[in-house]
């Protein structure tokens, strides 16, 4: 029987979740009572210390699963200063620190999600395959930004190269504005896992130039409606007879929607969760003032 894994993309910015003036640090534990899952997006930023990954490791339940994503020198992303003489030294780097996670069975896979202007060429698909050499030990999934991947002329082969690649297609739900913009194939690549990830249907703010200090306030500032997850609840039906385990994440959190929406999503499904943190971290997670 096929599993769904609902969670949030990342722990610190969903208030809902939390008592007022609850401790940043504590904010995991916290967020470990209400999802099974979660994705890392510290990681796409920096490296992250083996501390930081301990101390996720021990703020959650033994079947708790983390989906980090990929550092953003290794997706093309990285606009400042190269830290790492080579692409390789980069992967290995950041190959060391998500290892404490699969040990702990807690990595559910790798998120690689390439920016708008990485289009389907034959030098990008090279890369593809490099990337998954350098990750041969690990599960990853694959999402695009750029809608030249399921064109007309590339959609099969897009498919057919994942599965034979060995990469999880990170299905998603967005806005429908343009060649930025990828649609919704319900089609999955691993009949072990797949990802979801629902980052809101906001057409006006998408194609937002990525400058500014609240571009991404625009740009996931989205509510789905009951009407929009009952459409994916049929969506999910259809999956589940292709992959074990999906990984549904909500992304529309630029108006602190998506905690809302993921348990919307929850009680739609009537999934219970078991092995969840408990819910006691609030009566210590208060700073007093002086």
């Amino acid at each position: 029987m096929t599993t769904i894994q609902i969670g949030l993309t990342g722990w610190g910015d969903h208030d809902s979740l939390y008592p007022s003036k609850t401790n940043p640090t504590n904010k995991l534990q916290e967020y470990a009572a209400h999802f099974p899952t979660v994705e890392i997006d510290a990681s796409f930023y920096a490296i992250q210390p083996e501390r930081n990954i301990e101390k996720w490791l021990s703020e959650t339940p033994d079947t708790f699963q983390f989906i980090p994503k990929a550092y953003q020198g290794m997706t093309g992303h990285l606009r400042g200063e190269n830290l790492f003489e080579t692409k390789q030294a980069m992967f290995k780097a950041y190959i060391k620190s998500i290892e404490p996670l699969k040990r702990a069975n807690k990595l559910a896979m790798v998120l690689f999600q390439f920016p708008p202007w990485f289009q389907c060429n034959k030098e990008n698909v090279m890369y593809l395959k490099w990337c998954r050499e350098q990750m041969s030990d690990y599960e990853v999934a694959l999402e695009f930004r750029n809608r030249s991947w399921f064109s007309h002329v590339h959609y099969e082969k897009t498919l057919q190269f994942m599965e034979s690649e060995k990469w999880i297609h990170s299905i998603v739900d967005e806005p429908q504005a343009g060649e930025r913009s990828i649609p919704t194939v319900l089609h999955p690549t691993d009949s072990s896992k797949t990802l979801i990830r629902l980052h809101g249907r906001n057409v006006h703010g998408w194609n937002k130039p990525a400058s500014g200090k609240d571009w991404r306030d625009v740009r996931y500032l989205y509510r789905y409606n009951q009407e929009e997850l009952l459409e994916w609840k049929d969506h999910l039906s259809s999956l589940q007879n292709l992959s074990k385990t999906i990984y549904m994440l909500f992304n529309n959190n630029s108006g602190g929607d998506a905690a809302e929406n993921a348990k919307m999503m929850i009680n739609l499904l009537d999934i219970t969760y078991t092995g969840l943190a408990e819910k006691q971290l609030s009566l210590f997670s208060i700073e007093e003032e002086q």
